[in-house]
Protein backbone atom coordinates (compact mmCIF):
# COMPACT_ATOMS: atom_id res chain seq x y z
CA UNK A 1 0.00 0.00 0.00
CA UNK A 2 1.32 3.23 -1.26
CA UNK A 3 1.54 6.15 1.88
CA UNK A 4 -1.38 8.43 1.88
CA UNK A 5 -1.25 12.53 1.71
CA UNK A 6 -4.97 13.17 3.44
CA UNK A 7 -5.51 16.67 3.39
CA UNK A 8 -7.85 17.77 6.14
CA UNK A 9 -10.54 20.18 6.88
CA UNK A 10 -10.83 21.09 10.59
CA UNK A 11 -13.85 23.41 10.11
CA UNK A 12 -14.65 27.20 10.54
CA UNK A 13 -12.81 27.41 15.08
CA UNK A 14 -14.57 25.32 17.01
CA UNK A 15 -12.84 22.03 17.82
CA UNK A 16 -16.04 20.33 18.41
CA UNK A 17 -17.02 21.11 14.89
CA UNK A 18 -14.28 18.54 13.15
CA UNK A 19 -16.16 15.60 11.46
CA UNK A 20 -15.47 12.25 13.10
CA UNK A 21 -13.40 11.08 9.92
CA UNK A 22 -11.34 14.10 10.37
CA UNK A 23 -10.54 13.52 14.53
CA UNK A 24 -9.61 9.82 13.56
CA UNK A 25 -7.50 10.29 10.55
CA UNK A 26 -5.74 13.28 12.98
CA UNK A 27 -5.78 11.13 15.85
CA UNK A 28 -3.10 8.39 14.20
CA UNK A 29 -1.12 10.55 12.04
CA UNK A 30 2.96 10.23 12.15
CA UNK A 31 3.37 12.64 10.23
CA UNK A 32 1.36 16.42 10.14
CA UNK A 33 1.96 19.54 8.50
CA UNK A 34 -0.09 23.18 8.83
CA UNK A 35 0.36 26.89 7.05
CA UNK A 36 0.88 29.76 9.71
CA UNK A 37 2.51 33.19 9.09
CA UNK A 38 5.80 33.58 9.93
CA UNK A 39 5.55 34.09 14.14
CA UNK A 40 2.02 32.61 14.46
CA UNK A 41 0.37 29.46 15.76
CA UNK A 42 -1.59 28.86 12.55
CA UNK A 43 -5.09 28.76 12.77
CA UNK A 44 -5.81 25.09 11.17
CA UNK A 45 -3.03 23.79 13.79
CA UNK A 46 -4.63 25.58 16.71
CA UNK A 47 -8.39 24.18 15.68
CA UNK A 48 -7.00 20.43 15.11
CA UNK A 49 -4.53 20.65 18.61
CA UNK A 50 -6.87 18.22 20.51
CA UNK A 51 -7.44 15.46 18.07
CA UNK A 52 -3.44 15.32 16.97
CA UNK A 53 -1.53 12.39 18.19
CA UNK A 54 0.84 13.31 20.83
CA UNK A 55 3.46 11.11 19.02
CA UNK A 56 3.36 12.92 15.49
CA UNK A 57 5.92 15.06 13.80
CA UNK A 58 4.81 18.18 12.80
CA UNK A 59 6.03 20.00 9.53
CA UNK A 60 5.57 23.80 9.88
CA UNK A 61 4.98 25.54 6.37
CA UNK A 62 5.09 29.65 6.87
CA UNK A 63 4.17 31.87 4.47
CA UNK A 64 7.17 33.90 2.76
CA UNK A 65 3.89 36.61 2.47
CA UNK A 66 0.45 37.45 3.91
CA UNK A 67 -0.78 40.67 3.93
CA UNK A 68 2.23 42.32 3.56
CA UNK A 69 2.92 42.35 0.02
CA UNK A 70 -0.35 43.23 -2.87
CA UNK A 71 -0.75 40.09 -4.60
CA UNK A 72 -0.82 41.63 -7.79
CA UNK A 73 3.26 42.38 -7.51
CA UNK A 74 5.22 39.54 -10.04
CA UNK A 75 7.36 39.27 -7.19
CA UNK A 76 4.40 37.44 -4.56
CA UNK A 77 3.80 35.19 -7.40
CA UNK A 78 6.62 33.62 -8.16
CA UNK A 79 7.55 33.48 -4.02
CA UNK A 80 4.47 31.67 -3.11
CA UNK A 81 5.17 29.18 -6.22
CA UNK A 82 8.35 28.47 -5.08
CA UNK A 83 7.21 28.49 -1.60
CA UNK A 84 4.52 25.93 -2.42
CA UNK A 85 6.84 23.69 -4.63
CA UNK A 86 9.26 23.54 -1.64
CA UNK A 87 6.07 22.73 0.94
CA UNK A 88 5.23 19.67 -2.09
CA UNK A 89 8.58 18.39 -2.27
CA UNK A 90 8.78 18.06 2.02
CA UNK A 91 5.78 15.99 1.90
CA UNK A 92 6.46 13.82 -0.81
CA UNK A 93 9.98 13.14 1.40
CA UNK A 94 8.12 11.05 3.96
CA UNK A 95 5.51 10.03 1.61
CA UNK A 96 7.84 8.09 -0.31
CA UNK A 97 9.51 6.74 2.67
CA UNK A 98 6.33 4.97 3.37
CA UNK A 99 4.88 7.62 6.25
CA UNK A 100 1.37 8.49 5.70
CA UNK A 101 1.03 12.85 6.10
CA UNK A 102 -1.84 15.08 7.02
CA UNK A 103 -1.67 18.76 6.10
CA UNK A 104 -4.28 20.83 8.15
CA UNK A 105 -6.86 23.16 6.00
CA UNK A 106 -9.07 25.51 8.11
CA UNK A 107 -12.89 25.09 7.05
CA UNK A 108 -12.88 23.13 3.23
CA UNK A 109 -9.39 22.52 2.03
CA UNK A 110 -11.06 23.09 -1.88
CA UNK A 111 -12.68 26.98 -0.66
CA UNK A 112 -9.77 29.39 -1.02
CA UNK A 113 -7.75 26.49 0.72
CA UNK A 114 -4.02 26.66 0.33
CA UNK A 115 -4.00 23.07 0.11
CA UNK A 116 -5.02 23.02 -3.13
CA UNK A 117 -1.64 23.97 -4.12
CA UNK A 118 -0.30 20.99 -2.64
CA UNK A 119 -3.10 18.73 -4.04
CA UNK A 120 -2.31 19.95 -7.40
CA UNK A 121 1.56 19.24 -6.83
CA UNK A 122 0.69 16.27 -6.15
CA UNK A 123 -2.05 14.77 -7.42
CA UNK A 124 -0.50 12.61 -10.16
CA UNK A 125 2.48 10.79 -8.67
CA UNK A 126 1.09 10.12 -4.96
CA UNK A 127 -1.85 9.11 -3.46
CA UNK A 128 -4.28 11.92 -2.16
CA UNK A 129 -7.37 11.75 0.09
CA UNK A 130 -9.46 14.81 0.63
CA UNK A 131 -11.63 15.33 3.94
CA UNK A 132 -14.45 17.83 3.52
CA UNK A 133 -14.54 20.46 6.48
CA UNK A 134 -17.28 22.67 7.72
CA UNK A 135 -16.89 25.87 5.66
CA UNK A 136 -15.92 29.43 7.51
CA UNK A 137 -19.07 30.84 5.74
CA UNK A 138 -21.60 27.47 7.63
CA UNK A 139 -20.10 28.39 10.88
CA UNK A 140 -20.61 31.77 10.63
CA UNK A 141 -24.05 32.24 9.25
CA UNK A 142 -25.11 29.33 12.00
CA UNK A 143 -24.02 31.30 14.44
CA UNK A 144 -25.50 34.56 13.44
CA UNK A 145 -28.54 33.14 13.42
CA UNK A 146 -29.10 34.43 9.71
CA UNK A 147 -30.92 31.72 6.96
CA UNK A 148 -29.60 32.74 3.65
CA UNK A 149 -31.08 30.89 1.06
CA UNK A 150 -34.64 30.71 0.22
CA UNK A 151 -36.47 28.40 -2.55
CA UNK A 152 -34.81 29.64 -5.68
CA UNK A 153 -32.15 32.47 -4.45
CA UNK A 154 -28.98 32.11 -6.12
CA UNK A 155 -25.59 32.48 -3.64
CA UNK A 156 -22.79 34.31 -4.58
CA UNK A 157 -19.34 33.53 -3.06
CA UNK A 158 -16.93 36.43 -3.36
CA UNK A 159 -13.60 37.70 -2.88
CA UNK A 160 -13.32 41.04 -1.18
CA UNK A 161 -9.98 41.54 -3.21
CA UNK A 162 -12.07 41.88 -6.17
CA UNK A 163 -12.39 45.79 -8.25
CA UNK A 164 -15.20 47.41 -6.89
CA UNK A 165 -17.12 47.20 -10.13
CA UNK A 166 -16.57 43.49 -10.27
CA UNK A 167 -17.89 43.30 -6.88
CA UNK A 168 -21.06 45.21 -7.88
CA UNK A 169 -21.29 43.10 -11.34
CA UNK A 170 -21.30 40.23 -9.00
CA UNK A 171 -23.70 40.96 -5.92
CA UNK A 172 -26.53 42.40 -9.07
CA UNK A 173 -26.73 38.68 -10.11
CA UNK A 174 -28.12 36.95 -6.87
CA UNK A 175 -30.00 37.56 -3.66
CA UNK A 176 -27.94 36.14 -1.02
CA UNK A 177 -24.20 36.85 -0.48
CA UNK A 178 -21.03 35.53 1.14
CA UNK A 179 -18.13 38.13 0.78
CA UNK A 180 -14.03 36.33 1.86
CA UNK A 181 -11.08 37.65 2.37
CA UNK A 182 -12.14 41.42 4.12
CA UNK A 183 -8.81 42.29 5.35
CA UNK A 184 -8.06 46.01 4.26
CA UNK A 185 -11.22 45.89 1.74
CA UNK A 186 -13.80 46.33 4.11
CA UNK A 187 -14.22 50.11 3.29
CA UNK A 188 -14.19 49.23 -0.79
CA UNK A 189 -17.03 46.45 -0.42
CA UNK A 190 -19.05 49.03 2.00
CA UNK A 191 -18.59 51.42 -0.76
CA UNK A 192 -20.23 49.09 -3.00
CA UNK A 193 -23.06 47.93 -0.81
CA UNK A 194 -24.56 51.80 -0.03
CA UNK A 195 -24.44 51.82 -3.81
CA UNK A 196 -26.38 48.61 -4.16
CA UNK A 197 -28.24 49.25 -0.78
CA UNK A 198 -27.02 45.98 0.27
CA UNK A 199 -25.56 47.69 3.59
CA UNK A 200 -28.63 47.09 5.87
CA UNK A 201 -29.08 43.46 5.37
CA UNK A 202 -24.82 42.81 5.35
CA UNK A 203 -23.84 40.94 9.04
CA UNK A 204 -20.28 41.21 9.76
CA UNK A 205 -18.77 37.74 11.54
CA UNK A 206 -15.34 37.61 12.25
CA UNK A 207 -13.84 34.74 13.44
CA UNK A 208 -17.12 32.74 13.94
CA UNK A 209 -17.22 29.66 16.30
CA UNK A 210 -14.17 30.52 17.71
CA UNK A 211 -13.87 32.34 21.22
CA UNK A 212 -12.69 35.79 20.20
CA UNK A 213 -16.34 35.50 17.51
CA UNK A 214 -17.51 38.97 16.63
CA UNK A 215 -21.04 38.63 14.64
CA UNK A 216 -23.02 41.95 14.24
CA UNK A 217 -24.97 44.21 11.40
CA UNK A 218 -22.20 45.54 9.19
CA UNK A 219 -23.35 49.20 9.69
CA UNK A 220 -22.47 48.82 13.56
CA UNK A 221 -18.57 47.46 12.45
CA UNK A 222 -16.35 50.80 11.63
CA UNK A 223 -14.01 50.60 8.21
CA UNK A 224 -10.72 49.72 10.49
CA UNK A 225 -8.97 46.59 8.85
CA UNK A 226 -10.66 43.43 9.18
CA UNK A 227 -8.54 40.04 10.30
CA UNK A 228 -8.49 37.80 7.30
CA UNK A 229 -10.84 35.37 9.34
CA UNK A 230 -13.91 37.60 8.90
CA UNK A 231 -16.72 37.87 6.06
CA UNK A 232 -19.92 39.12 5.38
CA UNK A 233 -22.93 37.79 5.04
CA UNK A 234 -26.01 39.05 2.91
CA UNK A 235 -29.30 36.40 3.54
CA UNK A 236 -31.27 36.46 0.64
CA UNK A 237 -35.13 37.38 0.43
CA UNK A 238 -37.56 35.49 2.64
CA UNK A 239 -38.85 31.51 1.98
CA UNK A 240 -42.36 31.35 1.80
CA UNK A 241 -43.42 31.02 5.55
Amino acid sequence: MRAVFHIIGVGPGDPELVTLRAARILGTAAVFAAFAKRGRAGNARTIATPHLNPAGKELRFDYPYTTDMPVQDPRYSEAMSAFYDSCAIAIATHLDAGSDVVLLCEGDPFLYGSAMYLFDRLRNTHRVEVTPGITAMAGCWSRAGAPMVHGDDILTVLPATLPAEALADALRLGQAAVVMKLGRNLPKLRAVLDELGLTERAIYAERGTMPEEQILPLIQRDNSPAPYFALVLIPGRRGVR
